[in-house]
């Protein structure tokens, strides 16, 4: 047996491109431009569920190639494609769990008693079976994650309290100004963020509450507020209120979190 009959009887078993994963995610963005619908002059997106549910193949076929990635090709790759993967991995998830009892007016309805929707494991990841959570929480958020605070703009949850759904995937190339963006377009959206000139507070969503740890410390922060000072213009069209948040002398209030369903009918 030559040498040559040896590699390329390799090859034949063995393709070196087989396993390479597509780090533009573009068959996700095929389906984000397809079902995504951005409202409120771009500050918030739907999601067209009804035509989606009926059209999965693609959205299929995505999933099972994010499942295919093993761990130790996952291990090989840049920071940023490992977080672009795991973001792009939990929201299209998300929208599969979504897809798979459609109809219903929120994603809470899902859960039950002894289950959130976001602990069930239903997907296949690195070759365990996961949940929503064990992304976010212990891939992202864990002790050994990212300390990246603007994943909380960009993994979504299906409700419209939430931030947007991009209609393109996040990749590793654009991730920083994509993450940036995400956090911009959020707090300038007066429903679920903005200074209230009457009362003097910063109005701004749960998330801020809920993982009020996440943003302490974040590009030299000592305290949560200081995660608002750069974004003062964002959240205030009122000079004063620009100022008081600019300076970090403002009182917060979390406004309540809207868990309907981000549906465009």
């Amino acid at each position: 047996m030559t040498r040559w009959f040896v590699v390329a009887l390799f090859l034949v078993v063995f393709p070196l491109t087989s396993h390479a994963f597509d780090q533009h995610h573009t068959q996700w963005t095929d389906q984000l431009q397809k079902y995504v619908v951005w409202v409120r002059d771009g500050m918030a997106s739907e999601v067209d569920y009804m035509a989606w549910q009926k059209d999965r193949g693609a959205l299929t076929r995505y999933l099972q190639q994010v499942s295919a990635v093993p761990e130790r090709e996952y291990q090989r790759w840049s920071r940023n494609e490992q977080l672009a993967f795991l973001i792009n991995a939990y929201n299209a998830f998300t929208v599969e769990l979504v897809l798979q009892n459609y109809p219903v007016d929120s994603i809470k309805e899902i859960g039950s008693w002894f289950s959130s929707p976001w602990k069930r494991r239903f997907f296949m990841l690195f070759g365990e079976e996961c949940s929503l959570d064990d992304i976010e929480h212990r891939m992202i958020r864990g002790r050994y994650g990212f300390d990246e605070p603007r994943i909380h703009f960009a993994l979504v949850c299906a409700s419209v309290g939430c931030p947007a759904l991009l209609d393109e995937a996040y990749i590793a190339i654009d991730l920083d100004r994509q993450l940036d963006e995400a956090v911009s377009r959020f707090l300038s959206d007066r429903q679920r963020n903005r200074f209230n000139v009457t009362t003097g507070r910063l109005e701004v969503s749960s998330l801020f509450d809920w993982y009020s740890r996440d943003f302490i410390g974040f590009r030299g922060g000592e305290t949560l507020k200081d995660f608002f000072r750069p974004y003062a213009q964002r959240l205030s069209g009122d000079l004063v209120g620009q100022k008081q948040i600019g300076q970090g002398r403002v009182l917060l209030e979390f406004l309540p979190y809207d868990w309907n369903l981000n549906d465009h009918r």
